[in-house]
């Protein structure tokens, strides 16, 4: 008779040990932004500017892709969002920028906001 072992198979999904395929995504996207600024300083002849510009953009692709939002009550935005990725937050704050059909209005004891 054979019994199943239960077994933790949560960082098998990675790739590289530090990347999640997600991370991966955003870092090799940011890359690629930052290959076009490497060019074309390397074009000027300061690739080594250049190359500063396209290691922060992989480090900036790789924070958002990895990273959540700390929980604070220090600030509102870390208090509403806190524990949340990072990637998440910008996705909604981008849809909620670009539809210009959706907003949503706070209203007060006293009326709205504006009536102060």
């Amino acid at each position: 008779m054979a019994y199943q072992i239960p077994r933790n198979v949560k960082g098998e999904g990675r790739i590289l040990f530090i990347f999640s395929t997600k991370a991966l995504i955003f870092t090799a996207v940011s890359v690629a932004i930052g290959l076009v600024f490497w060019w074309v300083f390397k074009t000027v002849g300061l690739g080594t500017v250049g190359l500063i510009f396209l290691g922060v953009f992989a480090l900036i692709g790789f924070g958002i892709g990895t990273l959540k939002v700390p929980n604070s009550n220090a600030f509102e935005i870390t208090r509403k969002t806190g524990g949340e990725n990072i990637d998440d937050v910008l996705l909604r704050w981008i849809k909620f920028k670009f539809q210009n059909k959706n907003k949503i209005y706070v209203y007060t004891e006293g009326g709205t906001k504006d009536d102060r």
